[in-house]
């Protein structure tokens, strides 16, 4: 692919605003639709990631981006110019693959330097760049060697540089630390959004590691079926999932169906069959008296206890049927009186002080009412 810029690497500078606009793509192979009318808008020096499960449409969206797949209807603009059928050496645009795609013949440096080649850049424009890249991913030492001599994460490395180094409007990244041991996993995820932000790059990468998603975009959106289900902030879609699919999806949540059975501007209250007493949530929602809903509750909003609570509402009794210490929580499964069984988390320093229950043991599970998000069913 060709070049997008033409300053040192650390010209990837510019205002933050909308850089990347998908309006209304859609893909479709013979009678499956694979990405169904979808819109997106990146910004510039953003990085963004495309969060689902195999199948949902999210590699298929990406080789659209990289001009990999042909587009069945609708528009790509990078920058202000429509990219939509350029070829992919046509675009100021560089993918970096999930399995590195590093020639196993050739030096880090040879790796790195390969596509400047291609594009006939002088001899010794490629060695300042390649080596100014090396440096960047703290790569320069092992210059000479071949890639069967470098651990995964240093492969992944030399990967970055080589899409760095030809100066990219957007990089593309394609399930980045698929191949990586998770031990050494969290450390890379935070070094490579180090190096992207040092570089201010845009960067749009699919995955369908939520942890992967949440450490490291700035943005990201959940895609199901072909379709974009919900964008936001890892924080916003986390503590307020708008529909069962993403709740459930985007960490641990315990879900209930019920019906509002007061509607109040300030408060609603809502009857389900798997606790004795309704959900008393502390905000009016948009939905009408007598309407079926979701309610989603994530283990860490709930307190489990060997005493029975004194609030009114929110809270139900049941059994412990297992228990994990996790190191810095302990982790609960109980089985409400109704059969219902719902997971919480506690942290094990609020269980220092006393001995926390345990399996077969009677408890009460008890939240907040700002601690449930009510979805349409």
């Amino acid at each position: 692919m060709n070049q997008g810029s033409t300053g040192g690497l650390s010209g990837f500078s510019g205002d933050a605003q909308a850089f990347v606009k998908v309006n209304d793509l859609t893909k479709i192979f013979g009678e499956t639709v694979a990405v169904q009318s979808v819109n997106l808008t990146i910004n510039r020096n953003e990085i963004f990631a495309l969060l689902g499960s195999s199948g949902c449409g999210k590699s298929t969206l990406l080789r659209m981006l990289a001009g990999f797949e042909t587009v069945t209807s609708g528009s790509i603009y990078l920058d202000g110019e429509d990219i939509t059928d350029l070829a992919p050496y046509e675009r100021p645009v560089n993918m970096m693959f999930q399995s590195y795609a590093l020639f196993p013949h050739m030096s880090v440096e040879a790796n790195v330097a390969f596509g400047l080649k291609q594009e006939g850049v002088a001899r010794h424009e490629i060695h300042e760049r390649v080596y100014e890249a090396l440096e960047l991913v703290q790569m320069s030492p092992y210059a000479k060697r071949k890639p069967h001599q470098l651990s995964g994460g240093q492969q992944q490395r030399v990967a970055l540089a080589r899409s760095l180094v030809k100066r990219p409007k957007l990089l593309l990244l394609d399930e980045p630390m698929s191949a990586l041991d998770k031990q050494i996993r969290h450390n890379t995820q935070i070094e490579l959004v180090r190096i992207l932000d040092q570089l201010g790059v845009t960067c749009f990468m699919v995955t369908h590691d939520q942890e992967e998603a949440m450490t490291m975009a700035n943005r990201l959106a959940v895609m199901t079926e072909g379709q974009i289900e919900q964008v936001g902030t890892p924080q916003e879609v986390y503590a307020f999932p708008n529909s069962r699919f993403v709740a459930g999806f985007i960490g641990t949540t315990n879900l209930f169906d019920g019906v509002i059975s007061v509607d109040e501007p300030d408060h609603i209250m809502i009857e389900t069959e798997d606790i004795q007493r309704p959900f008393y949530v502390d905000h009016g929602v948009s939905e009408p008296l007598g309407m079926t809903v979701s309610v989603s509750l994530r283990p860490e909003q709930i307190r489990v206890d060997r005493q029975m609570p004194t609030q009114e509402h929110n809270w139900a009794h049941g059994m412990v049927s297992h228990m994990a210490w996790m190191g810095s929580y302990a982790l609960y499964q109980i089985r409400l009186d109704s059969g219902k069984v719902v997971e919480a988390s506690m942290p094990s320093q609020m269980l220092m002080d006393q001995e926390p229950p345990g399996v077969d043991e009677e408890v009460y599970v008890s939240w907040g009412r700002d601690s449930i998000t009510v979805l349409s069913s």
